[in-house]
């Protein structure tokens, strides 16, 4: 009688754990599921996002408010990523500034985004379309950017250059000129240098 008992309860168990296994693995399959799903989800969401952004670039680039509407409102991130300023502690932040020379009063220049913070004045030149002459344009532009601005006489000077879609090899040529290069990324303008890339001070 005892060994029937003990047996039964053997075998009672022996079913509950082949259930249990039974359980487990269909919640494993469950949480593969949803995990692809979710991973599935996320790379939809990017690729929509990187699709809008394209879209709302292609807008602004027909429209010429690309320095406006994409540009300048990834400044104060890209400030952070470069010199570590936060992005309540942007001094200024203008869109299409045009200056006067202070030395040769004949001479004016539209710069498509200045922002100051702390020690540092970034100057973007934003262009539809970018090639290595636009660099070379845009760093003699730099060289005498404290004719245009006395005011930033102290200021350790950095150089963005922007567009939707940069060439692989305009990128190398202005990051060996010293500049940042920003395009299209999944958060609006972003940082297309090399990770660790220090900028030229002018």
């Amino acid at each position: 009688m005892y060994e029937a008992t003990v047996e039964a309860r053997v075998t009672n168990l022996e079913d509950l754990m082949t259930e249990l296994l039974h359980t487990v693995e269909r919640v494993d399959l469950q949480v593969e599921r949803t995990s692809r799903e979710m991973a599935e989800f996320k790379a939809e969401m990017r690729r929509s996002s990187a699709e809008m952004n394209k879209r709302w670039g292609e807008l602004a680039n027909k429209t010429g408010t690309l320095a406006e509407d994409l540009v300048a409102p990834s400044i104060p991130r890209i400030l952070r990523l470069v010199v570590g300023c936060p992005d309540d502690q942007i001094d200024a932040l203008a869109v299409r500034v045009r200056r006067r020379h202070q030395t040769d009063r004949q001479r004016t220049q539209e710069f498509d985004v200045v922002a100051v913070c702390g020690e540092y004045a970034l100057i973007n030149e934003t262009k539809s379309s970018l090639y290595a002459r636009d660099v070379d344009d845009f760093v003699k532009v730099l060289s005498d950017a404290r004719g245009f601005f006395p005011e930033y006489a102290e200021n350790k000077i950095i150089g963005a250059i922007a567009s939707l879609y940069v060439d692989e090899s305009v990128v190398r040529y202005a990051q060996k000129q010293g500049l940042l290069v920003l395009g299209m990324s999944e958060e609006m303008m972003g940082l297309l240098n090399e990770p660790g890339f220090e900028p030229r001070l002018f």
